[in-house]
């Protein structure tokens, strides 16, 4: 079923001080929302920096969709104290607005206005606009305003170095074999902490869902888990249909490059232009940039100035990966917790020790059924999943068995750390499968439709937070370093649109 990996156990115990050095960074979507609950009709709040230059605080498809991104850290403790202090900067710079604490917008109106981000008159700034004009317009504004938690991780180099026992020669074979794992196994991600089983009307299109409705016109299906990772959330060009199989690094950048260049039928469609001449997309190819392609995992390495991400990771490698999955926890002001956080280290950690077969363009069937299934139905009693093409298990014996492995990988890092955490969060989300009313969307469903208060709920929720961050702004550790931010950002922003040389027609063609 799966394999045993007690030499890759031992190989751990005996390496373990290579893990302290795991960095994590968190990337936090959140749409600004009026204290009646509306979507923010404001532009991106000035006070808190310039949204094309800023570090920290930027936007990601409109203008009330903020995203908070911290830096790397291996400190879990820290990682969480920056991203909260983010929080709590932007709500005592813009009292006037609350953030909206789930992942799907139930709040959206037939008049509701969804403003494209914008970035400033220079060339890069019109670039980034003009990419989100092009999603607007492949896929609908409302889908793209779905907001998440990226998590980022990287294991040290000598995690690479020393093991062997996968025969892992580098650290872009073993990400890939990590990738790869996590496509096969991730789905354990949604059925533990799925938070978005509910959507709004205004997402379907020519679906047949057999959903339910509360009295808000809220739709749910019973067992989901994340509808906001299904089809009907923010997905693109499917994987299987690009060919990218995450076996070696040159076929994922031919691949995908190869989509970039490629024209799309449908796309050209609907034309390079507008009515008025005006672009509306980067180019009419299957996808505008290498962004569009949404993936439960990607692998990722830092840009240097004027270097693609495909380039990038040709040149120096895979260097970490973005786990993109994860609903925002509405049980969380920060949208995530450490729990999640430290059962994610040990999950990724797993899908590093375990031998990742390479894996043909026929088991994605396999693979994305099982994504399907958990999304739509994870939580329906004896819920099977397949392994391989030939059989299929009980998914809650699936995660209970993969349990027993992280239960000893956690004993290993809670040694080394000098802590008990691991295990702790180990003991607790194992009861998910044997009682799933625990997981994050069978308590969504609990406290947010059976009890027909959804929109009342979320913005009592966003007022709550919105509180706890106006208070914890005074003991806010990062202030000066958030005022010096958005200061030097503004100037970034001006720096860069006077030194334009080139025209929009050149930069693009560039």
């Amino acid at each position: 079923m799966i394999e045993d990996i007690s030499r890759e156990i031992t190989w751990l115990e005996k390496n373990s001080s290579i893990l302290k050095n795991i960095y994590r960074g968190i990337e936090r979507e959140t749409l600004r929302i009026k204290k009646n609950g509306d979507f923010s009709n404001t532009q991106h709040p000035y006070k808190i920096g310039s949204s094309l230059t800023h570090q920290w605080i930027t936007t990601d498809f409109s203008e009330n969709l903020l995203e908070f991104v911290t830096p790397k850290t291996n400190n879990i403790n820290y990682l969480l104290h920056f991203l909260t202090d983010l929080h709590s900067f932007v709500a005592h710079k813009n009292p006037e607005e609350f953030m909206w604490p789930f992942s799907i917008p139930y709040n959206y109106k037939k008049s509701t206005n969804i403003q494209i981000a914008k970035y400033g008159t220079s060339n890069y700034g019109a670039f980034k606009t003009l990419y989100r004009k092009g999603l607007k317009i492949r896929y609908g504004d409302l889908k793209n305003t779905i907001s998440g938690i990226h998590y980022n991780f990287s294991l040290p180099k000598n995690f690479w170095k020393k093991t062997k026992t996968n025969q892992i020669d580098n650290a872009s074979s073993g990400y890939l074999n990590l990738i790869r794992n996590y496509y096969r196994f991730g789905w354990i991600i949604p059925y533990l902490f799925g938070a978005s089983p509910a959507i709004s009307k205004h997402f379907l299109r020519n679906k047949n869902y057999e959903f339910q409705r509360n009295k808000e016109g809220i739709l749910y299906l019973p067992w989901s888990t994340s509808l906001r990772i299904s089809d009907i959330g923010h997905t693109s060009t499917s994987i299987e249909k690009l060919n990218i199989t995450f076996n070696d690094l040159e076929s994922y950048i031919k691949c995908l490059k190869e989509a970039m260049h490629t024209p799309s039928k449908k796309f050209s469609n609907l034309g390079l232009t507008d009515k008025f001449g005006e672009l509306q997309q980067l180019n009419t190819n299957i996808l505008q940039l290498e962004n569009e392609l949404y993936t439960q995992i990607r692998p990722k390495t830092k840009t240097q100035r004027g270097e693609s991400l495909l380039d990038a990771l040709k040149n120096r490698g895979i260097e970490y990966v973005e786990i993109r999955s994860l609903d925002i926890n509405p049980f969380s002001s920060i949208g995530i917790n450490k729990n999640q956080i430290l059962l994610l280290d040990l999950f990724l950690i797993w899908c590093s020790l375990v031998n990742a077969p390479k894996i043909k363009k026929a088991d994605f069937y396999f693979i994305t059924e099982n994504w399907k299934k958990t999304a739509f139905e994870g939580r329906k009693p004896n819920q099977k999943i397949y392994i391989d093409a030939n059989k299929n298990y009980k998914l809650t014996q699936i995660g209970k068995r993969i349990f027993q492995d992280l239960k000893k990988i956690a004993i290993i890092l809670d040694r080394q750390l000098i802590t008990s955490e691991y295990q702790e969060a180990c003991d607790k989300k194992i009861l998910f499968f044997e009682h799933p009313e625990l997981t994050y969307s069978a308590k969504f469903l609990e406290l947010f439709i059976k009890n027909k208060k959804t929109k009342k709920i979320a913005l009592n929720l966003a007022h709550k937070y919105h509180h706890k961050f106006m208070h914890q702004y005074f003991y806010n550790s990062h202030n000066k370093i958030f005022e010096n931010e958005t200061i030097n950002s503004h100037k970034k922003q001006i720096q860069i649109e006077n030194n334009e040389s080139l025209s929009l027609k050149d930069y693009l063609n560039k």
